[in-house]
């Protein structure tokens, strides 16, 4: 491993089960077996603090509740551990760490990671951005859209997703494939559609339900129903099932095991783990042209894009996909390749170090 090993804090006050924590944890673990010291910041009880204990990272836990607090505790941390790196993932830890660097009390290095198209008002973009020594992008989307609002581009470096292959590949139990299949139920020689997201632009599936003649079983894995959902789910025609699975910690790999093909119509991402995983165990995609999916599947050839919030063009796509079955093959092949050339997650956590020892170069020469 070229240059010195470091310590390195990954910060979010997220942390519960999502495609967010998975990256987070993925991407601590492997720096961690490049010869860093990984410390995880994030609130005791979420999803994320466990697995880190499991991987036997160093757990951090802090209250995010009160900004000030937060900014005191992180100070403290970071001196103790002699903490090189600090790495934010989630809104409030950028505006604790920005605040810490205007008070002249954070000498470390600052690295953002932008996991989503932002949502951010321009002002704050501008502001984090020219504070943080670097931020990475997960997507060309994500950092187009930085940048269209204002966001410092020579601050700013992609570094897309990576997939953690032996967790993919590993074998399913029997008791979680068992579980996953129970939760189905019945699939009365339907087609399986995997939808695993949060509440992410569902409703467009639903809706183009109607329009499918084959019987299909959706299961919608990560969300609660609203009450527009439910609605939609309850006037599905009879040929057609929808399972909604809550969000749980319990993995969404098994339902991939029992899907025909996997779909996410989500404009927000910016570079879906879910379709990630997906393609690597072999399925055919079918996702929204919009944020980060088109950076990842191209249409045709690794999955199909459609057009967001397009009933109509989801069925067409989905009938396509789930009737025909040697393009259906073909697409899973493309982009089981692409992820396990392209996505790997050594990849991932090589770039990341890469600008971590920029910002620290950009520290040193401020300094």
């Amino acid at each position: 491993m070229p240059g010195r090993p470091l310590t390195i804090l990954q910060l979010t006050h997220q942390g519960g089960p999502a495609g967010s924590t998975q990256s987070i944890f993925n991407l601590s673990e492997h720096l961690a077996r490049r010869g860093h010291r990984v410390l995880v910041g994030c609130r005791d009880d979420v999803l994320l603090a466990r697995l880190a204990r499991a991987a036997r990272l160093d757990v951090v836990p802090f209250d995010f509740t009160r900004l000030g607090s937060l900014a005191r505790a992180l100070q403290g941390v970071i001196a103790q551990h002699g903490v090189a790196v600090v790495n934010a993932h989630g809104t409030r830890d950028r505006r604790a760490l920005t605040w810490l660097r205007w008070r002249g009390r954070l000498s470390q290095a600052f690295v953002v990671t932008r996991r989503t198209m932002p949502l951010t008002s321009s002002v704050e973009l501008l502001a984090v951005g020219l504070t943080a020594d670097r931020t990475i992008a997960v997507s060309a989307a994500v950092a187009g859209a930085l940048r269209r609002r204002l966001h410092p581009g020579a601050r700013l470096r992609v570094v897309p997703n990576g997939i953690a292959l032996e967790r993919v590949d590993a074998p399913v139990e029997g008791q979680e494939l068992a579980a996953a299949r129970a939760t189905l139920g019945d699939v009365g020689g339907r087609s399986v559609l995997a939808v695993v997201s949060r509440l992410k632009d569902q409703h467009v599936l639903l809706q183009a339900l109607a329009l499918i003649e084959r019987p299909v079983l959706v299961a919608f894995v990560g969300v609660e129903p609203d009450a527009r959902l439910r609605a939609l789910a309850d006037a599905v025609p009879p040929r057609h099932r929808v399972v909604f699975v809550p969000l749980s910690e319990w993995p969404a790999l098994p339902f991939y095991h029992l899907a025909t093909a996997a779909a996410l119509p989500s404009r927000i991402e910016g570079l879906s783990q879910s379709l990630l995983e997906a393609m690597a165990l072999g399925l055919p995609v079918v996702a929204s042209d919009a944020g980060g999916n088109p950076h990842l599947v191209t249409s045709g050839e690794t999955g199909l894009l459609v057009p967001p919030l397009d009933p109509a063009a989801w069925a067409r796509a989905l009938d396509r996909v789930l009737s025909d079955g040697e393009f259906a093959r073909r697409l899973a092949r493309a982009g089981r390749e692409l992820v396990r050339r392209e996505f790997t997650l050594e990849r991932t956590a090589q770039r990341t170090e890469a600008v971590y020892r920029e910002a620290l170069k950009r520290r040193a020469r401020a300094g």
